[in-house]
């Protein structure tokens, strides 16, 4: 498969109309290159511009963002080393979640954590040809969750139902990324979605509330948000957010942050929206 080259993110970022509560996190974003420094892998399924630490900031700073949550991506495969880069600039207001093989070492994991790493990845999203083995993905999860990790799972829509049971049964924390990934056009009756929820019954389950852009027919993404208030509904001290910048694959045109940071006033009241940018991600990252 060949490389497919995307778009860069929307430079321009606008501020919120209302302003983010003190301490706000976002709880999914990346950072990708810059190339000469962090290579990207050759097995990449797409082709990205820099989008690098500083401009993250900088779109950060529009928004009223203090904290960060940094996802390995996906072009910089199992070297989390750009991420951990951007990390150790700002230790105390940034996390990470990395991706690692099944034969990761002690040693490193011990590496991550001592970086700032409080999760793994695990990317079951057929485009980026990385899904793993379910009893691989099940050894590697408990090797995590002993260190006080969680795993996050980023899924196919389709193929949640599935899934559905093995993760139910994983004894240790997880986190369904951005929503699910459901398509906003198939309501929220749709089975995918009602996996998700009932996964949300458990008490180990989180979700990001993020990707209404993903979910959605397009700006401003308003029919994402039966969708959020489903799952704030279900379990609102279980839910974080983030802006996914630089918004790597998406079927939309490029969103610009401060629309998505918009669009959490269009989720929930003041009260839950500190929850989700405040509270929440304090305890699953910083806890």
């Amino acid at each position: 498969m060949s490389a497919q080259p995307i778009p860069g993110p929307d430079p321009a970022t606008r501020p919120p109309r209302r302003p983010l509560p003190a301490g706000a996190c976002d709880a999914h974003c990346h950072v990708f290159g810059p190339g000469d420094r962090f290579p990207y892998v050759a097995e990449s399924t797409f082709q990205t511009p820099d989008a690098p630490v500083a401009a993250l900031t900088r779109m950060h700073q529009v928004l009223g963002i203090e904290r960060v949550v940094l996802v390995q991506a996906s072009c910089h495969g199992y070297d989390n080393a750009a991420m951990l880069d951007a990390i150790a600039a700002d230790p105390q207001r940034r996390r990470g979640v990395a991706m690692v093989e099944d034969d990761v070492t002690d040693a490193a994991l011990d590496e991550l954590h001592a970086g700032g790493v409080r999760a793994i990845r695990l990317n079951f999203v057929r485009h980026l040809a990385q899904r793993p083995e379910l009893p691989d993905a099940a050894r590697l999860i408990r090797r995590v969750a002993e260190r006080g990790w969680h795993v996050e799972l980023h899924m196919d829509a389709p193929d949640i139902p599935e899934l559905e049971p093995w993760i139910a049964a994983l004894n240790s924390r997880f986190v369904i990324d951005h929503m699910g990934r459901v398509p906003a056009a198939g309501g929220v009756q749709q089975p995918a979605f009602q996996s998700v929820l009932r996964l949300l019954e458990q008490p180990q389950a989180w979700a990001k509330i993020s990707g209404g852009d993903r979910l959605s027919a397009g700006p401003p993404f308003l029919d994402a948000v039966p969708f959020a208030q489903a799952l704030l509904q279900r379990a609102p001290e279980r839910l974080v957010w983030g802006t996914d910048w630089p918004h790597s694959n998406i079927r939309t045109p490029m969103p610009n942050d401060g629309t998505l940071a918009d669009l959490l006033r269009e989720y929930a009241d003041e009260q839950a929206v500190k929850r989700v940018l405040v509270d929440n991600p304090t305890a699953l990252y910083w806890g």
